[in-house]
């Protein structure tokens, strides 16, 4: 199997006996928590929603596999996405089959999805390939496993003679797991990550290189040298 990674998104499709495409951190209505900041941007939930139907087009999935945060405000929901979401949803669905892996941004969302489409937060196994948001530890069957995740915002910073960078690059970064920390059954395949970038254009997000140093999440225990690729 070999990744698809595309400039679109950022998105990744996945292909074994069916095709999965891959979106993380959406975080619809992320505008509503930036104007309580003082920040007054424009919703762009219609321009990520187009961009996701683009992908759709150009890999003709099987499934669209949302990897958690598909919203943005906790623990409430505000008016925005309670307005956006029934729209951004329905669009998807009348081209898609839809799965979601809840993130730490998506208490709530079960009032704008069929039961089905909500999957185990702790991850799930889809044609031999693990999934999970990443903000808990993962499933133990999960081991031995590629394990997919979110919540992570990798991104890549390219610093000059001096040591200035400018913004980082949204990139995925690949890595094997230390199965100890993560609760996990050592295997004789190794558990690998691929975290995946924040769809979410404004996210922001982590250097790949301080991530196991974060702790913003279990998965941050890395075993091995870590390798990225930039999304774009």
């Amino acid at each position: 199997m070999i990744p698809r990674f595309l400039s679109e998104g950022p998105a990744l499709l996945l292909k074994r006996s069916i095709s999965v495409l891959v979106v993380a951190d959406t975080h619809l209505g992320v505008e509503s928590a930036l104007d309580s900041a003082g920040w007054h941007l424009k919703s762009s939930s219609e321009s990520r929603l187009q961009r996701i139907l683009n992908c759709i087009e150009v890999t003709d999935p099987d499934l669209l596999l949302i990897l958690g945060d598909l919203k943005h405000s906790v623990p409430r929901i505000t008016w925005q996405e309670h307005t956006e979401l029934p729209e951004f949803l329905d669009a998807i669905r009348r081209n898609v089959d839809l799965r979601l892996l809840p993130g730490n941004h998506d208490p709530g969302i079960e009032r704008y999805m069929e039961a089905e489409e909500i999957l185990n937060k702790n991850g799930v196994i889809i044609d031999g390939t693990g999934y999970l948001h990443g903000h808990t530890y993962p499933s133990p069957d999960l081991a031995g496993h590629l394990i997919v995740a979110g919540h992570h915002h990798p991104v890549i910073h390219l610093y000059d003679e001096v040591g200035c960078s400018l913004r980082g690059t949204p990139a995925y970064l690949l890595s094997e797991v230390n199965e100890k920390k993560l609760r996990m059954v050592e295997t004789d395949t190794p558990t690998r990550l691929l975290l995946v970038p924040a769809f979410y254009e404004y996210a922001g997000g982590i250097d790949i290189r301080t991530i196991p140093e974060s702790g913003i999440s279990p998965l941050g225990s890395l075993r091995s040298e870590a390798h990225y690729r930039p999304s774009a």
